[in-house]
């Protein structure tokens, strides 16, 4: 698939801001039956500093500085990607969960995929013992860790309704979780909890999804939404879940970014000077080359 995305974030100010510092993950990721063809980031106003770096994960990121006083500003990310991953293995295949978790420990090296970077608690993502429990149930004496994640990530998907409203980006983990409600980022942070409370590797990971209007209707501009998923490590690689949709990942999922939680690829990050009121709009497109399309009005 080739795709062409669109990310328009906008912020407006009740009063002027004199400064802003900010860290961009918009860029699609390399790798993983992704071949990123293009990208580029218009900011306004303009940034008087502009540093573009590769965090330890891998992801792309920007750090701009904006000082010029503004009520207004806006971060339009466009780019162009193919996509085309392979199938998904066999959810029946791969070693024991039991065995998985003892291959963490003795891991060769400590670089941006090391399982054991995963297998720990993290800022968003406390081991939760009622979230341990909930998981015990996908993964019996001698299951497959993959049939187990794929089980659980069927659970979630069930068990857990899709509410907008029910949560915010900085709801605690326990309180989504007992509640059953929330969104993407709630419902990737329960799998990766309960996966690591049995000992196995999770990363969350960040990017966009690609939506389907219903039939004869057509595709809405700036429709689609930033997304969230689990990427699993099975003992022989990572394999990526959706648990909102409880779908495996293929060549609808764009990855954007992949970390430990959300904290380590939030598209947009960063503080401002200034006081009063502020509303954000955010509009995603995320377009098959095919069709044409305005872009987020």
């Amino acid at each position: 698939m080739l795709y062409r995305l669109r990310h328009l974030t906008a912020y407006a100010y009740r009063n002027p801001v004199g400064f802003a510092r900010c860290t961009l993950r918009l860029a699609p990721a390399a790798g993983d039956g992704q071949v990123p063809l293009s990208h580029e980031v218009v900011v306004e106003p303009a940034p008087q500093t502009a540093t573009e770096r590769t965090d330890f994960f891998g992801n792309r990121t920007v750090s701009l500085t904006v000082e010029t006083p503004h009520r207004a500003f806006s971060i339009d990310a466009r780019s162009r990607i193919r996509v085309e991953r392979p199938p998904l293995p066999d959810p029946a295949t791969g070693p024991a969960w039991e065995e998985v978790r003892a291959k963490v420990l003795t891991w060769p090296g400590l670089g941006p995929d090391a399982p054991l970077h995963f297998a720990a608690p993290s800022r968003r993502v406390p081991l939760l013992p009622e979230i341990t429990d909930y998981a015990r149930a996908s993964f019996p004496p001698g299951g497959g860790a993959h049939a187990g994640a794929f089980d659980l990530m069927r659970r979630i998907q069930a068990d857990f309704a899709f509410d907008s409203e029910a949560t915010e980006v900085g709801t605690p983990l326990a309180e989504s979780f007992a509640g059953r409600r929330g969104v993407c980022q709630d419902f990737s942070h329960i799998m990766i909890a309960a996966l690591r409370g049995l000992g196995l590797p999770a990363a969350y990971v960040s990017g966009y999804l690609r939506t389907l209007p219903p039939p004869g209707q057509p595709r809405l501009e700036g429709a689609d939404a930033s997304h969230a998923w689990v990427s699993v490590w099975c003992g022989e690689g990572w394999i990526g879940l959706d648990p909102t949709n409880g779908i495996g990942v293929q060549n609808d999922h764009i990855v954007v970014a992949r970390g430990r939680d959300y904290a380590d690829v939030a598209p947009v990050a960063g503080i401002i000077a200034g006081s009063g009121a502020q509303s954000l709009t955010v509009a995603v497109d995320v377009v098959p080359e095919e069709e044409e399309v305005g872009g987020p009005g």
